[in-house]
């Protein structure tokens, strides 16, 4: 659930690393990153409920752009202080972990950012929030069948918080409570599959937006209370989720729950390969309904299965074949939504600003938040950063 003033650095994909013979000095991912800091982005402030994913999928960005493109360049001191900063911007509206709870499970993805951080720096205070966000999942409501609310709207499961939510929870148990494991690696087990059992189309094998368990939701199906159409971004989240998760658990023992989700993450991943609009190549905002009065090629879920795929592929999780389908998207998406302004920063255009089930949820309310073009590094991608090298 994302508002028109969101934005999400990501992980850029360098021409470079998909053979697209640009200067790796001056990759996309570079200059992307040096754009955000040039403007001040990437730090606390908005207040919006939405603002802490914004800030950990930039921090992650950031990260793994300083673990790839820094060895020896003169902006790593630049960029290591200015992770330092956004993080920092961010810790105190986490301090507490009831309060936690009142913000979407986005405000997660933060937290993957401070364990990562931690590992270096052992700051007491995100020591504290960390903490904090981890109890948050304990005193995080659920409904009736234990699957946990996106938000404060009763009883209702969105795709959209997996993203946020498995990475950060099996990366902190790993980390800080390794003897949790079995029950969280069973907890976050449920909560994927849960989504996967109410939000699956069979006839596409495409996941819906989400699910009302107590299925009384006026958008939701009566027998399994999904909600109506397979939204772009909200799917993005879930095949990042996947894709990030696996990875986390290939070194760990529990062998049950990596091939679980590996089933679906393949059946996720060729599904949405044979929705990819076969002229343009990416994908629509409604992604189910390809063509469709109003409908339009959306760049922010189309740029997180470009990430989903090619990092499936190149951990050797997915066929070969999907990393084509991934290199014809980024190929489109560079070329139509990256935009350069005079000065040489790059922005990047083509999101939607929100779709909500907070609403009728129908097809046309999904499009009622339409195509936004923004000059200003508004961008809500998941530009894959270095797309053979991604973390």
């Amino acid at each position: 659930m994302l508002t028109s003033k969101v934005w999400l650095a990501a992980l850029l994909v360098s021409r470079t690393a998909l053979g697209l013979g640009c200067d790796p000095s001056m990759s996309l991912s570079v200059r992307m990153i040096d754009s955000i800091v040039s403007r001040g982005q990437g730090k606390e402030g908005s207040g919006a409920s939405t603002s802490l994913i914004e800030l950990g999928i930039f921090q992650s960005a950031l990260r793994r752009s300083i673990d790839y493109h820094c060895p020896g360049k003169e902006r790593c001191p630049q960029w290591s202080t200015y992770l330092q900063q956004s993080i920092a911007s961010s810790i105190p509206s986490l301090l507490n972990a009831s309060q936690d709870t009142f913000l979407p499970l986005d405000r997660l993805s933060v937290g993957n950012a401070m364990l990562f951080n931690h590992g270096s720096s052992y700051n007491a205070t995100e020591l504290t929030a960390i903490a904090a966000l981890r109890e948050s999942i304990n005193l995080q409501p659920r409904n009736n069948l234990a699957g946990y609310w996106y938000y404060v709207y009763p009883n209702w499961s969105y795709l959209d918080g997996m993203y946020s939510f498995a990475p950060f929870y099996i990366h902190h148990t790993i980390r800080l409570a390794p003897e949790n494991f079995t029950t969280v690696a069973q907890d976050l087990v449920l909560q994927l599959s849960l989504l996967w059992q109410h939000c699956r189309q069979d006839s596409s094998g495409l996941l819906v937006h989400g699910y009302d368990a107590l299925k009384t939701a006026v958008w939701a199906d009566p027998i399994t209370g999904g909600s109506p159409i397979v939204w772009g971004r909200s799917q993005g989240w879930f095949l990042m989720a996947l894709i990030d998760t696996l990875e986390m658990l290939h070194d760990v023992e529990h062998a049950e729950a990596w091939m679980l989700l590996h089933t679906c993450f393949v059946k996720l991943a060729d599904a949405i390969a044979r929705a990819a609009d076969k002229e343009r190549r990416a994908w629509w905002q409604v992604v189910d309904r390809p063509e469709s009065h109003g409908n339009f090629i959306e760049s922010s879920g189309s740029a997180m299965y470009i990430y989903a795929l090619r990092k499936g592929v190149r951990l050797g999780y997915l066929h070969p074949r999907l990393a084509l389908v991934a290199g014809k998207a980024y190929e489109y998406i560079i070329d139509n939504f990256v935009d350069v302004s005079a000065n040489g920063s790059l922005s990047y255009n083509g999101t939607v600003a929100v779709c909500s089930l907070n609403s009728t949820a129908t097809y046309e309310v999904s499009l009622v938040y339409r195509l936004r073009w923004y000059v200003t590094l508004r961008f809500r991608a998941v530009l894959c950063h270095s797309a053979d090298h991604v973390q």
